[in-house]
């Protein structure tokens, strides 16, 4: 499952809480996919932080 089709799947437990709320089933499948999007967030910003370069410019 792509992530994109994880935010989708997240969402539509979200409107389902809202619409009649949910089974302990759905909430459990919720709660693992939002761990998911969130590890996907950080692994993401963790490459953008280590692809980092810092440059001193030399003072004249």
């Amino acid at each position: 499952m792509d992530i994109d089709s994880v935010v989708e799947r997240i969402n539509e437990l979200a409107r389902k809480q809202k619409e009649s709320g949910l089974t302990e089933e759905e909430t459990a499948e919720r709660a693992k996919l939002r761990e998911r999007y969130l590890q996907n967030v950080r692994r993401n910003f963790r490459q953008q932080l280590d692809s980092i370069e810092w440059v001193d410019e030399e003072k004249k």
